[in-house]
């Protein structure tokens, strides 16, 4: 790795954290990265996830502050490391060209659930107005689905995180937001244990990129908690958007 290719990956780095923390799908700025440095997609894939993960870390203690009841956080973690364990093994065991066909759409809903919340909570119910059982049972489906993704590929975690537990949840967005980031931050730790062990980790790229996600995770977390929740919600609308038409793109070309 020379010097070009160190530059690139370190600003990839702060910038995947950042968005990690703010909207999520930081990845698709780490990943292509890691390809245009010259890493096959499977390890450039097994990689990124491994160097991101730091910046959930940094997420996490960014947005502790607005994190729901511990009660909460305490039944999610399992869930979130079960699914992660079989998005990663799916991930080295499976071929990958029937998800990548499938990822876009999983994207381009999430976003679309979030961007017409209010509409589809009106149609299902508000969340004050579920039932504890179909609550619990409905968020834990929504981690359960979300971490499995995210041990698989991971981009755009963030979105489809926030869109479901937004739906699902009476809380602000800020705390919709700190929820995601733990979630994504047990998510992460999971990753790196099973491909740290099992996965073609390229470690001299995770050098460059950890280390930079953490300082852009940290302060993103940061400004979430200072917008305003119509332009936290803009932006994930946003740039889940685009995440989603450039999955599309990359598996029908």
């Amino acid at each position: 790795m020379d010097f070009s290719d160190a530059a690139l990956l370190l600003a990839a780095g702060l910038a995947a954290g950042t968005v990690n923390a703010v909207a999520g799908g930081g990845s698709l700025i780490t990943f292509p990265a890691l390809i245009a440095v010259g890493l096959p997609p499977v390890p450039a894939n097994v990689t990124n996830s491994v160097a991101v993960s730091p910046g959930y870390l940094a997420s996490v203690a960014g947005s502790w502050r607005d994190l729901p009841v511990r009660r909460t956080v305490l039944r999610l973690a399992p869930t979130a490391v079960v699914g992660a364990v079989a998005g990663t093994l799916l991930l080295l065991n499976t071929p990958a060209r029937a998800f990548e066909l499938v990822v876009p759409f999983l994207v381009l809903g999430a976003t679309a659930v979030l961007a017409f919340q209010d509409p589809l909570r009106r149609l299902v119910g508000h969340p004050r107005d579920l039932g504890p059982r179909r609550r619990v049972v409905t968020l834990q489906a929504m981690v359960a689905v979300g971490s499995l993704y995210g041990g698989y590929f991971g981009a755009a975690l963030g979105v489809m995180l926030v869109a479901g537990l937004a739906l699902v949840l009476d809380e602000t967005l800020a705390r919709v937001s700190a929820l995601k980031n733990l979630i994504s931050a047990v998510v992460g730790v999971t990753t790196v244990a099973i491909f740290a062990a099992f996965g073609p980790v390229n470690w001299v790229a995770v050098a460059v990129v950890a280390p930079a996600t953490l300082i852009g995770g940290y302060a993103g977390a940061r400004l979430v908690r200072r917008l305003p929740p119509v332009v936290v919600k803009s932006l994930i609308v946003a740039f889940g958007t685009v995440i989603g038409c450039f999955l599309l793109y990359r598996a029908l070309r």
